[in-house]
């Protein structure tokens, strides 16, 4: 029995239901409205979902409220993670252009250099001829060159400074540009864990008496199939948040293929590592989004431990990992 019939206000005729359910609709669309502006990449499609489902809701059906809180729920958690993935870019740029700016100050703050004390070596040289000079008229020359040549020295020694600075802030935004070309190479595009490439070469040069934990996953492509990319894709995301809370925070997650996992764990996490509770949890049906829908996908898994102790080849764990993804 649904929740709504529970509480018997299952009637739509009954006034006391409606005005709730009127309530209801109408907060839905007020989230919709007033749901902050961010980013043309999702926020309209945020609100659209929204207001799809305010439609639906209006119905007053049962099923329909009871499967509501689901989808709201999930709207709504979706907009707050991508909302925060968008704030904390943003406190990243503003961070890089205030050390940008930092730099630019230190740097013109900076001593002089070899090329400005010698032109005012030369200046105070020529200060002393003039004073030296009893003519009028040549020293009045020779001050009016010191000046022209100190102020050009000035001129130019700032200009300096900044072009320096300028260079600086390129190489630090090349180097930071650089910096996450490699880190996206290494991860998996939709789950953002380490991709096969990448754990291979850990497996190689990090995993020493630890064990590997495999993950065979059957569901994904099935969702992607019934449902849709986008549900497939946030299905592997909503796996990857389970997995990351299964396993212990010195353990390193990666996505072998698509529907295969492997993670690396050190040897004093293995007394904790219980495989039976990980594909108990990680199995069953999970909430996605399709469009302002919920729909449920399920997944099934196949879990295996792989031991390494200490001196133990790599090569033998590798054909332990080939053998259970059938390769």
């Amino acid at each position: 029995m649904s929740t709504v019939q529970q509480t018997g206000l299952g009637n739509g005729g009954d006034l006391p239901y409606r005005q709730a359910l009127d309530c209801y609709v109408l907060a839905i669309k007020n989230m919709a409205q007033y749901a902050v502006e961010l980013d043309e990449s999702f926020t309209p499609a945020h609100r659209l979902h929204l207001k799809g489902l305010a439609d639906e809701v209006a119905c007053g059906e049962a099923e329909v409220l009871d499967e509501s809180r689901a989808t709201l729920r999930s709207l709504l958690r979706d907009y707050r993670d991508k909302a925060s993935q968008y704030l904390n870019k943003l406190r990243q740029e503003l961070a890089h252009t205030a050390n940008a700016l930092q730099d630019i100050f230190n740097t013109l703050s900076q001593a002089e250099g070899d090329s400005e004390t010698r032109l005012r070596q030369a200046v105070k040289l020529l200060r002393e001829i003039a004073a030296a000079d009893s003519l009028d008229a040549v020293r009045s020359k020779l001050v009016t060159a010191t000046e022209n040549i100190e102020q050009n020295a000035e001129n130019i020694r700032k200009q300096h400074q900044l072009t320096v600075s300028q260079f600086l802030v390129e190489i630090r935004s090349l180097h930071q540009r650089i910096e996450c070309l490699e880190n996206a190479a290494a991860l998996d595009a939709l789950t953002h864990l380490f991709n096969r490439a990448e754990m291979e070469k850990r497996i190689l040069d990090a995993w020493d008496g630890g064990f590997l934990l495999l993950l065979r996953v059957d569901g994904i492509r099935r969702a992607a199939t019934e449902y849709g990319r986008d549900v497939s894709h946030e299905l592997a995301g909503a796996f990857t948040r389970r997995l990351r809370n299964c396993v212990a925070d010195g353990v390193v997650c990666g996505r072998w293929s698509e529907e295969e996992f492997i993670s690396i764990g050190p040897p004093a996490d293995a007394a904790t590592l219980k495989p039976q509770f990980i594909e108990e949890h990680l199995s069953g049906k999970y909430v996605c989004l399709q469009g302002s829908k919920t729909v449920h996908p399920s997944l099934r898994l196949e879990v295996r431990v792989v031991e390494r102790p200490p001196g133990r080849d790599a090569e033998a764990a590798f054909a332990e990992v080939r053998e259970f993804f059938k390769e």
